[in-house]
């Protein structure tokens, strides 16, 4: 039912990225504002999608298939005349002590293909292909072409810390035993501040 007025709502306002950009404009504290944004994650939710409402866009991007299971970090910014196939993340590093923590940028005219993973604080320079599920951590210098090589196993001899956080208003938390807890270590709140 909820999914169902959602798509009426988007479709009445002239489609997903008006109604994207006409949420975004809304001014922010209203009743009509935090109305749009329900509406707008109920509407992502029906294609399995996520776009976090912080996330910019230089220009509306082409998804070949629609918006399944797409997945873009509020922090992540994309650039103009991108195609993101299905089933692509654009997601933050939110892991503390690891390299590239944040969220990516995306230049212009970059092509990712369906299941591609560009993750962490890195930048995709422009007019790059990403191939159908490579995982991107690194820069990727403008004019390149990412493609998947053989999977390999990097063993290591201390314990990772494999905690996933997410960002609340009191600061980063992290789930452990189906609970959330809030992050106190102020090293760790600190590697964090830019992730979220």
């Amino acid at each position: 039912m909820m999914e169902d007025l959602a798509l009426l709502v988007v479709r009445m306002s002239g489609g997903f990225w008006k109604f994207r950009e006409r949420m975004r404009t809304h001014r922010r504290g209203t009743l009509a504002s935090r109305l749009m944004r329900a509406i707008y994650y109920v509407y992502l939710n029906r294609y399995g999608a996520y776009i976090g409402h912080s996330a910019s866009f230089a220009s509306q991007p082409c998804f070949p298939h629609n918006l399944h299971g797409i997945f873009i970090a509020g922090n992540a910014k994309v650039g103009r005349s991108c195609v993101i196939f299905q089933h692509v993340t654009l997601g933050a590093n939110a892991i503390p002590g690891s390299k590239g923590v944040g969220c990516p940028t995306i230049g212009q005219n970059v092509y990712i293909g369906a299941g591609a993973k560009i993750i962490g604080n890195i930048v995709v320079g422009d007019n790059c292909r990403i191939g159908a599920n490579c995982v991107v951590t690194t820069n990727v210098p403008a004019n390149s072409v990412v493609v998947l090589p053989a999977p390999r196993i990097v063993e290591r001899d201390s314990v990772p810390d494999n905690r996933y956080f997410a960002w609340s208003p009191e600061g980063p938390r992290y789930f452990q035993d189906g609970e959330w807890i809030l992050e106190k270590d102020p090293v760790i709140v600190e590697k964090l501040k830019d992730a979220f």
